[in-house]
């Protein structure tokens, strides 16, 4: 019994890590990616829906104008869980993100649990941004007399907590399911090709948030800034210091998908160096600008106005005709901003699958890379068809319920692993190394396992039966299927990756 439970515990040592990266030519995939490849692939998947609707909703709910204080709070809370990420991206540079690192600290069960974890995150993330990406296109072509009928871009199936499941009489949500289709398509291709894409749309919808801030900022009046903490209603989180830090907890949906980048470690020409920029030059960048666009925001509009789906086109209304001519620009960029969210976190379940099938965790035919292309193009489509069926079919919320509690069990297990290493792997080279370890660890996971505690308790249901299933496929499958690795101990030397004493 003891053994059987050691196997499940058995780690994949790192030097086996980084040399099944190079040894197999038919499972290897192209090195491409630079830091601004990454700091845009980064920027691409944080800068979407949470700047475009969550600011005015959590500003109108529970932060009043301090939801400016409540993005910092938000921004720190990411930036520890980013730095551990940048230190394992950096000396594990290998596709596989979070799995990858869980495989190499706590061992192949623990991978598992992460690989399965990480579903949530990324495929059903994809999903839910597609079904954002629909309303907006919807809408764009509603304004020019285009609309799509109801039956054919929303949900058949939502869930009421006090119904239950229901139908709506649509018969699926066809925008949704044509954007990820069309994403899968430009993966398979190529990542260079998909990198040169997202470049673009990143650019497109930055300049859309520059012109808000740029000619919003004339239209500011101070004295929706007052009171800039507004007074608590008795409530906790109803404004006040606990609105403040419960609208940190809810804008946290604006900064998930930065620890996608980790997931290219296998495609980038220095990660050691370049993973660690991507990483923390694409979280600056996006808290940056949704500091400027949230103190915009609710400096044109009194912040009560500001519970609606497009706050942002609230905004330039309340200039008048001044700015009418930026509403449909708004619109594009809010489009090509989901459109590269969708790309980037399709992106980065696709390289997790293949890791995990190159460990025979998930059939080895998965990790087959195409002759022209160089993409895993089978694991590529089969996530897309995937994510095809959950946009098409299944409501927003509960799918963004999901995406926040997978992410959040991601960043728990990440940042426990960072101290783990640090104690069974001294000696080992770090490129970047994670500063006042264990304390960042420590209070990166402290804070995303109080994010998920606060949750609603039906989607800690969810998760656990998530998770139940995993369990069951990896006791079917991945234990008799996984590579046997032996379970190096703290002294054993790390071949090609010490450092030079």
């Amino acid at each position: 019994m003891k053994k059987r439970f050691r196997e499940h515990l058995a780690r994949k040592p790192i030097e086996d890590l980084i040399s099944d990266s190079h040894l197999d030519q038919s499972h290897s995939l192209r090195r491409v990616l630079g830091p601004i490849h990454l700091v845009m692939l980064g920027i691409g998947v944080i800068v979407g829906a949470g700047i475009f609707v969550v600011t005015g909703q959590a500003a109108a709910q529970y932060s009043g104008p301090a939801i400016i204080l409540s993005f910092v709070i938000s921004a720190l809370a990411c930036a520890f869980a980013g730095l551990c990420y940048a230190e394992f991206a950096s000396m594990i540079p290998v596709a596989g993100s979070a799995y990858t690192y869980a495989y190499a600290t706590l061992g192949k069960l623990f991978a598992w649990i992460i690989g399965w974890d990480l579903i949530l995150e990324y495929l059903f993330g994809a999903a839910s941004v597609a079904v954002g990406w629909s309303g907006y296109i919807t809408s764009f072509f509603g304004d020019f007399g285009m609309g799509i009928p109801e039956y054919l871009s929303s949900a058949p199936l939502v869930h009421d907590p006090v119904l239950g499941w229901q139908t709506t009489g649509a018969i699926m949500n066809l925008p949704a399911m044509l954007i990820v289709g069309a994403c899968t398509l430009l993966l398979v291709i190529g990542i260079r090709e998909s990198a040169h894409f997202n470049n673009a749309i990143v650019v497109i919808k930055i300049a859309v948030i520059l012109l808000f801030i740029g000619f919003g900022v004339a239209f500011i009046n101070l004295d929706n800034l007052v009171p800039f903490i507004p007074e608590n209603t008795g409530e906790f989180g109803h404004y006040g210091w606990s609105g403040i830090l419960r609208g940190a907890g809810v804008i946290f949906f604006a900064y998930i998908g930065f620890d996608t980048i980790s997931t290219a470690a296998q495609e980038v020409k220095n990660p050691q160096r370049d993973m660690p920029i991507g990483i923390l030059g694409s979280l600056a960048v996006a808290t940056v600008l949704y500091i400027l666009v949230a103190f915009v925001l609710t400096g044109m509009v009194n912040y009560s106005r500001l519970a609606v789906p497009n706050p942002i086109a609230v905004g330039i209304d309340s200039a008048g005709q001044s700015l009418f001519w930026l509403r449909p620009f708004v619109k594009i960029g809010a489009i090509a901003g989901l459109s590269s969210v969708v790309l980037v976190l399709l992106y980065g379940q696709s390289r997790i699958f293949f890791t995990m099938s190159r460990d025979n965790l998930l059939p080895r035919r998965f990790a087959v890379v195409h002759e022209r292309f160089r993409t895993p193009y089978i694991i590529t489509i089969i996530t897309g068809l995937a994510a095809m069926l959950f946009a098409g079919l299944f409501p927003i919320g509960l799918l963004a319920e999901m995406v926040s509690i997978g992410t959040l069990l991601a960043f728990v297990i990440v940042c426990v692993s960072v101290p783990v290493l640090r104690i069974t792997h001294p000696r080992m080279n770090r490129p970047f190394r994670t500063p006042f370890v264990p304390l960042v660890p420590v209070l990166g996971a402290l804070i995303s396992l109080a994010q998920m505690i606060a949750l609603p308790l039906d989607t800690m249901l969810r998760l656990v039966i998530w998770m139940a299933v995993g369990f069951v496929i990896y006791f079917i499958y991945g234990k008799s299927h996984g590579k046997k690795h032996p379970r190096p101990t703290s002294d054993e030397p790390i071949t090609g990756i010490l450092k030079n004493d």
